[in-house]
């Protein structure tokens, strides 16, 4: 069984930083793909950052030069840094990985989401 854990959400004023912190745990043999996704409400989820295992990143236009996405290999744990923080950040934040766990087996994770929310 593999879990993700999501923290570092909460309430910052427009222009403030928070750090998200997503931590794969189980029996897992690999960790691929990372990344955070987000979605507001009443709109669809949108892809925010990923990166590979070789540190290959990717961002959405609307968060280039704000935020930045992160790894540790070692912990199996991925990091977005928000600077720059908008009310238009606002939304619940999920995490999302490709794992390989003891078994060999590849399938595709996501956290329990945490809120974060930018007011004006």
């Amino acid at each position: 069984q593999v879990h993700l854990v999501e923290s570092g959400g909460g309430l910052v004023q427009t222009g403030g930083s928070l750090r998200l912190s997503c931590a794969a745990s189980g029996s897992i043999a690999s960790v691929g793909r990372m990344g955070w996704h987000r979605q507001a409400p009443g709109k669809q989820r949108e892809l925010v950052a990923t990166i590979t295992s070789w540190r290959h990143t990717n961002y959405a236009d609307s968060v280039k030069g704000r935020f930045i996405i992160s790894r540790d290999n070692a912990k199996n744990t991925t990091y977005l840094q928000m600077n720059s923080l908008k009310p238009e950040d606002t939304a619940v934040y999920y995490c999302n990985a490709d794992v390989t766990n003891s078994r060999f087996r590849n399938d595709n994770y996501w956290g329990q989401g945490t809120q974060v929310t930018v007011s004006s």
